[in-house]
């Protein structure tokens, strides 16, 4: 089977390569022309020290990738992900299944990517939609490592086909029919990620560390129910499973940037000093808006957002979460 992939960084790539373990023909496309030639040329991957299949093909054409394939891998950061849909929407001659695997909000909409290939891409070329999420760093199943994740969609067989193209002896997936959850849990994640590094640069400690992540998982159903999802999903792979590989993990780049945060150095610097896409800087704001949208409790999120906007110091933070009126765990 043939499959494109539209963006070739450190996730799309990775993937691209258990496609091609399972014996599909697969076709990246990237603006970035350096990655394209490693791809090409050297038959590496574009961000790791890693050899990956001579038949990993990568192209700067954006028409040769879309018509390449049936199927679509939207492997892109958020921000570029409408204008990439629009260019994609003009070219099209036939329907497609478009299947994401990243993780976030849009910029200034706080639209999940579903939503944005529903206003982009129009219904005559709009075959299926998937998202493709879990818990998974890129450096580790670049490797063969084992990994889960979970296909969701609103079509039970659009989920089972990216079930079965996926799955093999060290990725295991599962199919899901909640859209918004997975959603949402993959990018509220990255925001909690963000506050877990600076909670760990400040030398709060495992222990707080644990407390923040537990006590963030109330804050993530919070946000998955209120825009429609389910509760349950909050609690599998796309939630409490990603949740707590990104706000652990060294691998991580919102903890890696969360983590210089706390050890002083500004939001901004800290932001360009990573190499790939930080989602959640962005995704504390969107989680913030929402929450006020909902009239939401989320301590934390708000906490983080005050922090992040310069309101408040960090010093200021952690009395705001442990002077909070005592309540009942549940």
């Amino acid at each position: 089977m043939k499959v494109s992939f539209i963006g070739g960084g450190a996730w799309g790539t990775t993937l691209a390569q258990v496609l091609s373990d399972n014996g599909c023909e697969v076709l990246i496309r990237d603006i970035n022309e350096v990655f394209v030639n490693k791809i090409n040329k050297n038959h590496v991957h574009p961000f790791f020290d890693v050899t990956i299949p001579t038949n990993i093909k990568a192209t700067l054409d954006l028409r040769e990738a879309v018509d390449y394939a049936d199927i679509i891998i939207l492997s892109l950061p958020t921000k570029f992900m409408r204008g990439v849909l629009k260019e994609i929407n003009q070219i099209l001659t036939s329907s497609k299944t478009f299947v994401n695997v990243s993780k976030g909000i849009e910029p200034d909409t706080s639209l999940r990517v579903s939503q944005i290939v529903e206003q982009e891409i129009n219904k005559e070329y709009l075959k299926a939609y998937v998202v493709l999420s879990g818990p998974s760093h890129a450096e580790e199943l670049i490797l063969r490592k084992l990994t889960t994740l979970v296909s969701a969609s609103n079509n039970f067989e659009a989920a089972k086909l990216v079930q079965n193209l996926f799955s093999n002896d060290y990725l295991r997936v599962y199919t899901g029919s909640d859209v918004i959850g997975v959603e949402t849990g993959g990018a509220i994640k990255n925001a909690i990620a963000i506050v877990s590094g600076i909670s760990t640069g400040l030398g709060l400690g495992e222990n707080a560390r644990a407390a923040l992540i537990a006590r963030s998982i109330r804050e993530i159903i919070a946000i998955v129910v209120a825009l429609g999802g389910k509760k349950e999903t909050a609690y599998g792979l796309s939630g409490i499973g990603d949740l707590i590989v990104t706000a652990s993990s060294m691998n991580s780049r919102n903890f890696q940037t969360g983590l210089k945060i706390g050890q002083g150095m500004p939001v901004e610097e800290a932001l360009s000093s990573s190499k790939q896409t930080v989602e959640g800087i962005r995704t504390i704001e969107a989680a913030h808006e929402i929450g006020l949208k909902y009239n939401l409790d989320l301590p934390i999120i708000n906490v983080a957002y005050d922090f992040i906007h310069g309101k408040i110091k960090f010093t200021d933070a952690i009395p705001l979460l442990m002077n909070r009126e005592l309540k009942n765990e549940q």
